[in-house]
């Protein structure tokens, strides 16, 4: 879990009368997990009034940190050190620098005399009627999805942390009473003012295009009303539109036929308030085959998708209630989930998507219904919940078992008569019940979404694909510098078998540029079985001996397509009798997924080989390796140091996965290579 920066919130006070400085600060980021308050005064000294002292006191203290408080409190103290020291050199530059522009001396402050002019108040004021029915619709619309947010940052965008007193009596800048009662709800004059002034900010930088009243205080509401962290998060939130042009993707958006056949998740009515109903099955979900057939960007596009829709449905049920309705219900039903939906890259990519979404869209959930919560979920709420607003989170609800059905349970947040019927009620629901994404959908790594430039969830797909023909060897080499660090694995054969094995050596490797995503066609099959071929030929020298020279650290393992173990049975063999027995067998739908706990530091292997029952010594082989087809897989790999993966449930196991598969008959038990710590 990295982390790039931490925000603090300063405040600084200055006070010319008694010649004092007080800066107070404190930590903004994990502040439920860890507080730091440093306060630093510089005054007079008391003997002297030509001296300034300087006070600085700062405290600490570590309540949990995910088992790394000890880690966290001495990188503090060190940080805490550093700045100590840097600040001192900081301030003795400056007043060098003072010293050699000749300003030696500053006059003292001294307090003006009173004038007598006062200072104009500020009121507010209401217009007694509402304005026409096409200023209203005119409203709506500047929050609409479809319409293109365009953002002008130039000379004024250093207003952003600027805070500008509103005159609010000018015309231009009434709230009408009604007008707020109907679509924005009950505001206090300070909660009107705050919308005034980051309404007329937007006004000017977007020169005219401003976003609904309704959009404004989401983003004021997300930030309890401070006007500039509200500017801030906006500002960010209308780049990133922009950037990304989200407004232009969504109009433009179609979902993939797989999440159409196989994201179960759709809208469902409304809850008692008549807020839009979203319903998801995430048990019933499979993850994996998601990922792999449209990419983490394709789930990042499909989520948004949904959320503009609840924008939309909002606008539409406040106009047809006659009374603010800005946020919708999710309803999110886990049963059959278990570990296996505790998959990393998919747990790392539900990450990424609540990030983008939490910046983008706040206040947009009044509550989430978790149904059927099963013990294993409190892992996963533990990973997810700490990337998650305070304000959402208290808006989660959980329901272990049947609790949902009783008094206090889904009746009292929805109709009756909308209760789903696969939960006991009788109203019938179009949202898809999920299941297991056929092999034949999945996408190979470059080719998993297109358009990854307009919504850069990462900058590159998790997967990689390769191709092998016969005689090719695909390899990742991994430098481990400490013992104990985790290698993990996951890869899926898509076509033909492969063996796959994970070395290590003692004899320091050269790392190899990446190699193509396939052989260069007939030439780059003929130079790797001629041997000549240096992308696809194994960096392990055929005059190395194992157990001297390298090690095979776990057991080889053969894997199948589905393709192949069907030839197999039509010829009448058993593709498990084609290896040695003591080589582990891998069938169609079984991703094979793994994880080493390093013993040794060096250079370790990740090896993809071409498979084949049999070895050929004839002439006519290189004919044959240009006309076999060829092998190709979709590959993840990371390195966990020993700190990270201690003590953590998330890591990958070395067994037969089955996390694509959600039938019964896929959770088999086998041997882990990773030992307990």
């Amino acid at each position: 879990m990295g982390v790039e920066y931490i925000y603090f919130v300063q405040t600084n006070t200055l006070d010319r009368r008694n010649r004092t400085l007080t800066i107070e600060a404190h930590n903004e980021s994990f502040s439920s997990r860890v507080v730091i308050h440093e306060k630093c005064r510089y005054s007079v000294h008391p003997e002297n009034s030509d001296w300034t002292c300087f006070e600085q006191t700062a405290s600490l203290d570590v309540k949990s940190f995910f088992g790394f408080e000890s880690n966290v409190e001495k990188i503090a103290m060190k940080q805490y050190s550093q700045n100590i020291s840097k600040g001192k050199e900081i301030i003795e530059y400056f007043i060098e620098e003072l010293r050699k522009e000749g300003m030696t001396w500053v006059p003292r402050w001294q307090e003006p005399e009173p004038s007598p002019s006062s200072k104009p108040k500020l009121t507010i004021t209401h217009a007694d009627k509402m304005g026409n029915d096409s200023g209203e619709d005119s409203e709506r619309e500047r929050c609409s999805t479809g319409e293109s947010q365009e953002m002008q940052l130039g000379a004024s965008a250093y207003n952003i942390l600027a805070v500008e007193k509103v005159n609010l009596s000018d015309e231009n800048n009434k709230v009408e009473a009604e007008y707020i009662k109907r679509c924005l709800g009950d505001l206090t004059p300070l909660q009107e003012s705050r919308l005034i002034q980051l309404k007329k900010w937007v006004a000017e930088l977007q020169k005219g295009k401003v976003p609904s009243d309704t959009c404004l205080l989401r983003f004021l509401r997300a930030r309890d009303f401070n006007i500039e962290k509200a500017r801030e998060m906006l500002s960010h939130s209308l780049i990133w539109r922009k950037k990304n042009q989200i407004d232009k993707t969504m109009n433009q958006y179609q979902a993939p036929q797989v999440l159409q056949d196989y994201f179960p998740g759709g809208w469902h009515h409304q809850d008692k308030e008549s807020r839009p109903l979203y319903l998801l099955r995430l048990g019933q979900m499979d993850v994996k085959g998601l990922v792999k057939s449209v990419g983490e960007e394709g789930l990042l596009k499909h989520t948004l998708h949904i959320c503009e829709e609840g924008l939309r449905l909002t606008e539409e049920a406040t106009a047809t209630q006659g009374r603010p309705i800005t946020t919708w219900t999710l309803l999110v039903d886990l049963e059959g989930l278990n570990m296996r939906h505790l998959w990393r890259p998919g747990i790392r990519t539900l990450l990424k998507i609540i990030e983008i979404v939490e910046a983008n869209y706040p206040e947009t959930m009044s509550c989430v219904l978790i149904i059927r919560a099963p013990r294993v979920f409190p892992i996963l709420w533990t990973l997810v919940s700490t990337f998650i607003d305070d304000n959402t989170r208290s808006k989660f609800l959980f329901y272990g078992g049947n609790d949902y059905q009783g008094t206090g349970g889904l009746v009292d947040y929805m109709p009756k008569e909308n209760i789903p019927d696969f939960l006991g009620g009788e109203c019938k629901t179009i949202v898809q019940e999920g299941g297991l994404v056929p092999k034949s959908m999945y996408q190979p790594g470059e080719d998993v979404d297109p358009a990854r430039h307009h919504l850069p969830l990462s900058d590159q797909s998790i997967y990689r694909s390769i191709s092998l023909a016969r005689g090719q060897v695909h390899e990742v080499m991994i430098q481990i510098e400490e013992t104990g660090a985790v290698i993990c694995w996951d890869f899926d054969v898509m076509k033909n078998d492969v063996c796959f094995s994970v070395l290590r050596t003692r004899i320091p490797l050269t790392p190899r540029p990446d190699p193509p995503q396939s052989p260069s066609g007939a030439m780059g099959v003929i130079d790797a079985v001629m041997g000549s071929d240096d992308q696809h030929r194994s960096a392990i020298d055929k005059t190395w001996r194992e157990g001297h020279d390298y090690f095979r650290v776990e057991p080889q393992l053969v894997c199948h397509d589905g393709e192949s173990i069907q030839c197999h049975e039509r010829e009448g063999r058993d593709p498990s009798l084609l290896e040695c027995s003591a080589q582990p067998v891998y069938r169609e739908g079984e991703s094979i997924q793994g994880s080493h706990v390093t013993s040794h530091t060096g250079t370790y292997l990740l090896q993809w080989r071409y498979h084949e029952s049999t070895q050929h010594t004839s002439p006519l082989d290189i004919i044959d390796s240009i006309t076999a087809p060829k092998a190709k897989i979709m590959f993840y790999y990371e390195t966990l140091s020993s700190a990270d993966y201690r003590g953590s449930m998330t890591s990958l196991q070395s067994c037969q996965s089955g996390f694509s598969s959600l039938s019964s008959n896929t959770n088999k038990s086998a041997t882990s290579s990773c030992p307990s710590r």
